[in-house]
C-alpha cells in the first residue's frame, strides 16, 4: 500500500472498513469542505450495512468523497458523485485514480442541477447522500427535488447531513427511520413516504 504525500495544511480522511480499510486519502484545501468525521461516518455505516453491498449510490455535494469512497468500499456495485468545485473535484478524481476502480464514477457539476436532469443517472437509486455545505439551504432543496425524483423508489435510503440547528421541511414527504447528533452536526436516515 502507497502512502500519500500531504501538502501542509492538506487534510485526509481513513476508509472505515472494506477493501480499502485504514486507506488514507488527501482532501482539498477548500473553505468550508468538512469530510463527515469517522465517528458519524461508523454510525451511518452500520444503519446501512445490509444496503450498500450491490447498491448503486449517489453522492450529492460530494466534497471530499469520504462518504461515496466508504460505500464503495465496503461493496457498493455503483457509486456516483457529484461535486462542483473544481479543486474538489481534482482531488476526488486523483484519489479514484489511486484505486483504479470501475465502480467510483465523478460528475463535476452543480448538484441540483443533475437532480433536475435525472437522465444522466440510473433509473432507480438505492443510497443518496445528502451532505451539503452547510447554512446555504441547500439540504431543503435536494429533498424538495427528491421528494418526487423519478429514481427514489420505495426502498431508496436518502442520508441527510446538516448543521443541528437547522431547520429542516421534511413532512408530509419523508419518514425518518434513523436520528442522531453529534457534535455541531445533525444527521438522518430518511426514506419517501408512499
Amino acid at each position: 500500500m502507497r502512502n500519500i504525500s500531504l501538502k501542509k495544511g492538506q487534510g485526509q480522511f481513513r476508509v472505515i472498513a472494506g477493501q480499502w480499510r485504514s486507506r488514507k486519502f488527501a482532501v482539498a484545501d477548500r473553505e468550508g469542505l468538512r469530510p463527515t468525521t469517522d465517528r458519524v461516518r461508523e454510525t451511518l455505516f452500520n444503519w446501512l450495512q445490509f444496503d450498500i453491498p450491490d447498491a448503486t449510490v449517489l453522492d450529492l455535494f460530494a466534497g471530499s468523497g469520504s462518504l461515496g469512497f466508504e460505500a464503495a468500499s465496503r461493496g457498493a456495485r455503483q457509486v456516483i458523485l457529484i461535486e462542483k468545485d473544481k479543486h474538489a473535484a481534482l482531488q476526488i478524481s486523483e484519489n479514484m485514480s489511486r484505486l483504479g476502480s470501475d465502480s467510483l464514477s465523478l460528475i463535476e457539476a452543480d448538484a441540483l442541477q443533475i437532480l433536475a436532469q435525472p437522465q444522466r443517472l440510473p433509473s432507480a437509486i438505492d443510497v443518496i447522500f445528502v451532505d451539503p455545505p452547510f447554512h446555504q439551504g441547500l439540504a431543503d432543496q435536494a429533498l424538495k427535488i427528491l421528494q418526487s425524483a423519478s429514481f427514489v423508489t420505495e426502498q431508496s435510503l436518502v442520508y441527510l447531513e446538516v448543521e443541528q440547528q437547522a431547520t429542516l421541511e421534511l413532512a408530509p414527504h419523508w419518514d425518518i427511520l434513523r436520528e442522531k447528533k453529534h457534535g455541531a452536526v445533525r444527521f438522518l436516515l430518511l426514506q419517501r413516504k408512499t
